[in-house]
């Protein structure tokens, strides 16, 4: 593509947009390290929006300003970066790139239009995790429109040609002919190290050299040695363009031997990136100390501006209304109806919960009342929103600065200040219209991570630094666990538990300890067995006696514990029977083994004795506790363990190393069957205290590309070797 007039951002202002076609909301893709955060800093030096590479007027970062993310030196979440490139506002979402937080890369692409995914040309075909290809898979199903841009062209392994190459075959396996390259290296000379730097572009559709040596772009035409390189890169660009040009005719025209003209080369290359149906391949790199550009920069925010789809050409958003009218499709349009989405909830030391929203219809006011609507994940402790609240000031992120704004229209990204019972996912409407967006699914949290309260002060305030902390992050669950009596927090992987443990003390100032986390054991009897429960003590004055007589038998999976009176002849009297049951029943739920809760049983009460002065309800509760505690010691017990339904997708390269590990797992597989081209479904039954970490070990064993989902099955027993091992500790204490 050719070059454009520069009109860069200024510094310092906040960019309104006043319509929806000078808007471009995209996206950045790519594993950790790729080089997403660079780019970004890079793009916001070229437009002009900062005054030296990634800084802005206070000193601090475009991106990754999060304390956290500093400390870290890793993408943690999403965060917006607003530039202008020839009039056109565009909204950079930069996105983690580590597994761990994949529900802000979810937020990220339900807030864009397009995506660029970011791939670095120093690791070759390692650089494509398998994560970024599934990405990949998910944006051609919904047709978003990707373009793909190759980084770390300074590293002196990197090699552009071939990543581009390997790009083709990965993204480009259906149609290679729609992920090409629009231009090739410019090297500079050899350095001292062997390697020879990309200095500039070698444009295949103008033929043009875009020379960067002196820090900013210079515009030739190419030397004889160079036009040799570009014409033979620029028939395949020229025919994959035309492959998907609206023009049927152009494609005889071209193979006719006809000279087709630049500028209609370019608006079918457009149209074809704005459909989502090709793919060009460009490069990048960090400005070097002192320049005003990074190379490539201008050739990818012409891109941006020129072929990504403003939000008038997305498709329009389904609302239902809370009164039972019929799902309706509303516009972009920013005289419609009010519909905006929160896509991101953090929380500022100073200004309090800010919420990053989507506007898709209507406008946005400072400082007016909005419904707030949501639904569907109140079992990650996210509870339903169906009220009204006035938010505050309208504002654009700009590093740590927010620059004020006075609207925001249908297609636009804002913060809005003062929602504090707005979550992430929420639908923002008209107070007398109220509407509600579909919620984006969000992926399962499945690793446990068990806390407890550092200390009293601490026990004070967890509570509510919880609530806070999972208000912020739709991707994690807080559990309170009724049988353990466990705080849970489900979370994605052990990064995202790091972070949460470090947002709770530097964020919320409560200091937790993580414990192992328990799952629900129980216990039950092998056998029929009975037991006698005598409690007689005389110490002068009122004295206690009660004597029961039990037998215990094994019930059905499921069957809880049964209490059954066959007493004859009032050797217990009625009155104390009840005393006896409870006795029983408390004694079940404290355990009679390893001091995990004793199910499936039948509890039978045979006879007894009773004093007409020192019976008590008390005295036979205490007996028939310890009646069901002396049948336990004549009888083996058994320890069941919860066994859960394991539901595996992988690709198909990875099924037998998947099975295998699951066979390691004390693991049932129970079938298998096609999920898809080239993926596989594994479905098998699994003891609970065997995944505890299986999100993290799926993972690696799939080089992740695995997912799974988890369900109780059932309890069933243990393993004795298992089990006795468990006994032990238990009688130590541990």
């Amino acid at each position: 593509m050719g070059a454009t007039s520069h009109q860069a951002g200024a510094a310092g202002r906040a960019l309104t947009a006043d319509r929806p076609s000078s808007i471009r909301n995209v996206v950045l893709v790519g594993h950790s390290g790729a080089g997403k955060t660079t780019l970004v800093e890079a793009l916001a030096l070229t437009a002009g929006a900062v005054n030296r590479a990634g800084r802005v007027e206070d000193g601090g970062t475009v991106s990754d300003y999060d304390e956290i993310e500093h400390r870290r030196q890793r993408s943690i979440q999403l965060s917006l970066v607003p530039v202008a490139w020839g009039g056109i506002k565009i909204n950079i979402l930069d996105t983690p790139g580590y597994a761990d937080f994949v529900g802000d890369l979810r937020a990220g692409l339900r807030a864009a239009d397009a995506a660029l995914f970011v791939v670095s040309a120093a690791e070759g075909g390692e650089g494509l995790s398998g994560a970024t290809r599934m990405v990949w898979d998910e944006c051609e199903a919904v047709g978003m429109p990707r373009a793909i841009v190759v980084t770390h062209l300074e590293a002196a392994r990197a090699d552009y040609a071939q990543m581009a190459g390997i790009c083709g075959e990965i993204f480009g396996a259906d149609d290679p002919d729609a992920v090409v390259p629009l231009y090739l290296p410019l090297h500079g000379p050899v350095g001292p190290d062997g390697h020879a730097p990309v200095a500039g572009l070698l444009g295949l559709l103008s033929q043009r050299v875009y020379d960067y040596t002196s820090g900013e772009r210079v515009e030739r035409d190419p030397d004889p040695a160079e036009l040799a390189l570009i014409s033979d890169a620029r028939s395949r660009l020229i025919e994959g363009i035309i492959a998907e040009s609206e023009d049927e005719g152009l494609m005889d025209r071209y193979l006719g031997g006809e000279d087709i003209d630049v500028k209609t080369l370019v608006d079918d290359l457009e149209r074809a990136v704005a459909r989502g149906t090709f793919h060009p391949v460009l490069m990048a790199a960090p400005a070097p100390e002192g320049a005003r550009q990074g190379l490539g920069t201008v050739e990818l925010l012409e891109l941006i501006t020129g072929g990504f789809p403003t939000p008038l050409e997305r498709a329009p958003v389904t609302v239902t209304a809370p009164d039972g009218r019929a799902p309706a499709e509303v516009g972009c349009d920013p005289d419609g109806p009010l519909v905006a989405e929160v896509v991101k909830t953090s929380s500022d030391p100073y200004v309090g919960r800010v919420s990053l929203v989507r506007v898709f219809s209507g406008t946005l006011h400072p400082e007016e009342t909005v419904h707030v609507s949501g639904h569907g994940l109140t079992d990650r402790g996210h509870e339903d929103h169906d009220l009204d609240e006035k938010i505050g000031t309208l504002t654009e992120p700009f590093g740590k600065q927010q620059r004020t704004l006075t609207r925001c229209i249908a297609g636009d990204l804002a913060c809005v200040a003062k929602l504090t019972r707005a979550e992430t996912g929420d639908t923002l409407s008209a107070k007398d219209r109220p509407l509600l967006m579909e919620p984006w699914p969000m992926p399962d949290p499945l690793l446990p991570l068990a806390i407890e309260a550092h200390s009293k002060a601490d026990e004070d305030k967890l509570s509510q630094g919880l609530a806070r902390l999972v208000a912020e992050d739709p991707t994690m669950r807080l559990e309170q666990n009724p049988h353990t009596h466990q705080v849970v927090l489900w979370c994605l992987g052990e990064a995202h538990q790091d972070v949460a443990l470090e947002r709770l003390r530097t964020r919320y100032g409560v200091q937790v300890d993580p414990v192992p986390h328990k799952v629900s054991l129980r216990e039950t009897f092998g056998a029929r067995a009975a037991g006698r429960g005598r409690h007689v003590k005389q110490s002068g004055g009122h004295g206690q006696y009660a004597i029961c007589e039990i037998e215990v038998e094994p019930l059905p999976p499921g069957s809880g514990v049964e209490f059954v009176d066959k007493v004859v002849g009032g050797s217990v009297p009625r009155q104390f029977i009840p005393s006896v049951e409870k006795g029983v029943r408390a004694q079940a739920a404290r355990g009679v083994a390893a001091g995990y809760p004793l199910v499936d049983v039948r509890v039978t009460l045979l006879d007894g004795k009773a004093h007409s002065v020192d019976s008590s309800d008390a005295a036979f509760q205490t007996a028939g506790a310890l009646a069901l505690r002396e049948a336990a010691a004549e009888a083996r017990i058994h320890l069941l363990e919860p066994v859960a339904e394991l539901d595996v997708t992988v690709p198909d390269e990875y099924v037998g190393p998947v099975m295998s590990d699951l066979a390691g797992r004390r693991g049932r597989v129970v079938g298998t069957e096609q999920a898809g081209p080239g993926r596989t479904r594994v479905r098998a039954e699994i003891p609970e205290i065997e995944i505890g970490r299986y999100a993290v070990e799926l993972r690696s064993v799939s080089h992740g590309t695995g997912r799974f989902s988890r369900s109780y099955a059932r309890h069933e027993p243990m393993p004795p070797q298992l089990a006795d091992k468990i006994r032990e500790q238990a009688e130590k204490g541990t």
